[in-house]
């Protein structure tokens, strides 16, 4: 029995040792920097900018200088027959004799080097691949704006869970003792029944939402473990408290800040869009232009009737040849023109695009600041109005225990603290996260 229970103990100390090493502690900020190299997404748009340079070198190669080689074996089952004046090897005229050329079996092997000399449409090619990285980068910059906002979100909604069940958890204890005093004096004789009955209905309504509360927090985390790249039942715990992050978060000078758009992402985007488009209309111009290529190649041929070529003894002819290829495009029956006027259009259609980008961010900062500014003076509002709450429900259950306000109205200001409470963790949520979209749309992260 005492050795089960030592195996038992250290079962157990193995099991929690285990726990602790698999938990894993963040600030907001440690969980933004972890989410960034991390998370799924972010991953995925590094890997698009290694991509981008690979084919960016796969475009530059097309135009450095080519080498293959070429091995062939022929072996002629039935050598084709000719024929020729039989007079020519002493017939008489108007006959003709049958003869076989060449060997029966034959091995060449070449080796060629081509090289460009002049190509429009290569050299727009380098300049697209160029524009293609930097669209790769801006896409990853976009990804990371856009994933730092969602933990900040996350790692909220988890803070306002915890605290929500915090203060839920709070008020079922005074409930539940309001309530035994109560039954108490209800028992007595000295309290009608309904009042009992209200205080039960509250209790109720406590109990319903705790249970509501905790199914939620379960879900946060998964959320925010997703979003942070971790397993999804990964043991996460979150170090910033929800009211620090808020006071944290509180910046008058960011709602006084103007948009540069030249370090708006989406105007990048937007802008290298307009870039390719006009590269590709370039490369349609160009392909109405020569191109010029050159190339040299030398090989070794060798004849036999017999399988014999690895012999030292075979003979091997050697060749080689040098030349020139020039492509002059004259007429595509008006399709060249057909695709740069289609690739100008598409030109004009970005460069609105373009235009209309540069008056959605404007929209889209005022819009940032009005909602962010709301969000602090909504804050200090729901503090205000908190304190309210629980002085008047204070009050309420004081006059209600000295008989002098009914249940009913202790009910109601209870009601009205409860929604107090939630409007007001809810206010500090709003400060962080409208926060975290303004800076997005600015581009200007202080970490």
């Amino acid at each position: 029995m005492k050795h089960k229970l030592i195996l038992l103990l250290s079962l157990s100390l193995s099991i929690t040792a285990f726990s602790q090493e698999n938990t894993q502690n963040f600030t907001l900020q440690e969980a933004i920097n972890y989410a960034l190299q991390n998370n799924r997404t972010a991953k995925n748009a590094t890997l698009d900018i290694e991509a981008a340079k690979q084919q960016k070198w796969e475009t530059t190669a097309t135009g450095l200088p080519q080498i293959s080689t070429e091995i062939g074996y022929q072996n002629f089952l039935k050598q084709q027959v000719q024929v020729i004046p039989a007079e020519f090897f002493g017939g008489n005229p108007g006959e003709f004799a049958e003869v076989t050329f060449g060997t029966k079996q034959s091995v060449n092997a070449t080796a060629t080097l081509n090289q460009k000399i002049f190509d429009g449409s290569y050299l727009v090619g380098l300049q697209s691949a160029k524009v293609f990285l930097e669209i790769s980068k801006n896409a990853k910059i976009k990804t990371d704006l856009e994933v730092r906002k969602a933990v900040i979100n996350a790692y909220g909604n988890v803070l306002l869970a915890e605290e929500s069940i915090a203060i839920i958890e709070k008020n079922k204890t005074i409930l539940e003792k309001n309530l035994n005093d109560l039954s108490k004096i209800f028992e007595n004789g000295l309290e009608e029944e309904e009042s009992v009955e209200q205080l039960q209905i509250t209790l109720s309504g406590v109990n319903s939402s705790l249970k509501n509360t905790i199914r939620l927090k379960t879900l946060a985390y998964q959320m925010l473990n997703i979003t942070l790249g971790l397993d999804v039942y990964n043991q996460t715990v979150l170090t910033d408290s929800l009211e620090s992050l808020t006071v944290q978060n509180i910046s008058l000078d960011l709602v006084d800040s103007n948009l540069n758009l030249e370090n708006a992402i989406d105007y990048q985007i937007s802008e290298n869009d307009k870039r390719a488009k006009e590269l590709l209309l370039k490369l349609e111009k160009s392909k109405a232009l020569p191109t010029l290529s050159a190339f040299i190649n030398g090989g070794y041929s060798a004849f036999s009737d017999d399988f014999n070529f690895t012999s030292k003894d075979q003979k091997w002819f050697g060749s080689s040849l040098f030349g020139m290829n020039m492509n002059i495009p004259i007429f595509s029956s008006l399709g060249r023109s057909a695709a740069t006027q289609r690739a100008q259009i598409n030109l004009e259609k970005a460069q609105d695009n373009l235009i209309e980008t540069e008056q959605k961010l404007q929209l889209q900062m005022a819009a940032a600041k009005s909602d962010y500014q709301f969000a602090i003076e909504d804050y200090d509002n729901k503090k205000l109005n908190l304190n309210l709450a629980e002085r008047i429900e204070q009050k309420n259950q004081t006059k209600f225990f000295e008989g002098i306000a009914s249940s009913f109205d202790l009910r109601q200001a209870q009601t009205q603290l409860y929604t107090a409470q939630q409007e007001f963790l809810q206010a500090m949520l709003d400060v962080i996260n409208k926060k975290a979209e303004l800076e997005t749309i600015l581009n200007s992260i202080n970490n």
